[in-house]
């Protein structure tokens, strides 16, 4: 296994996909505020650990504090429909959920009332029927994959909400251009693992991106963690 490489406590080195062995890499950086440019945080943290042939996976959340796209909570009203409505939802043991009422505030806000009373009443129908994840499918995914809220792994996020990149393409895109490195954007959990974007020049599938980091090797707590690196296994043969 690569000894220059160290994954995260409780986490694994090396992981066996469908398409050879790699080995994975937590890069800490400091607590990255708003406003800070993600190209800068690759050349300072990433350059110097990088080898040709590398993956970068890199979270979504520290891409959205760069770009500024947050709502702030003094931003925001919560209604009663938002209080009422969270009490019925499932709690996510893999993030904020809407169970949070400033959640499912932002979801009423981002999609209309309408929307997500509907989604709240399909919800409760699919727990009838052992179905889950109906409200996101509904909602739609810059719900689901809202970030913040909540005070359990830093203070700071207490006061506002992260939400999905803007033009994750094109993140990748300026990241490769500009630092040389091949990388994914990734929205990941211990549950879900979502491919928002890839760098023109890597050629695996999204179904084979999301096999590298299947076990969520970046953590979702305090590690400040958000870039992993992902290098190929000396002793396995596979597509880069």
């Amino acid at each position: 296994m690569d000894s220059t490489l160290k994954p995260n406590e409780n986490k694994k080195l090396r992981i066996e996909t469908s398409f050879g062995a790699y080995d994975r890499g937590a890069i800490q950086t400091h607590f990255v505020k708003i406003g800070e440019d993600y190209c800068d945080l690759v050349r300072q943290y990433v350059l110097p650990v990088y080898q040709e042939g590398d993956i970068l996976s890199v979270a979504e959340k520290i891409i959205s504090l760069c770009q500024k796209n947050i709502i702030y909570k003094k931003d925001m009203k919560l209604t009663r429909l938002a209080k009422f409505l969270s009490k019925f939802a499932s709690h996510s043991p893999y993030g904020i959920g809407v169970d949070n009422p400033w959640k499912m505030q932002f979801a009423i806000d981002h999609c209309g009332a309408g929307k997500i009373i509907w989604a709240s009443i399909a919800a409760g129908v699919g727990k009838l029927f052992g179905k889950k994840g109906v409200f996101y499918k509904i909602a739609g995914p810059e719900v689901e994959g809202l970030d913040g809220f909540y005070t359990a792994s830093f203070q700071e996020y207490g006061d506002y909400c992260i939400m999905l990149p803007k033009e994750p393409q094109e993140v990748c895109r300026r990241i490769q251009e500009e630092t040389g490195v091949t990388c994914m954007l990734v929205d990941a959990n211990d549950f879900t693992r979502d491919i928002l974007g890839k760098s023109p020049n890597l050629t695996l599938t999204d179904d084979q991106c999301r096999e590298l980091i299947d076990d969520n090797p970046s953590g979702n707590s305090t590690q400040l963690t958000p870039f992993v690196l992902i290098r190929r296994a000396e002793d396995s043969s596979s597509p880069a």
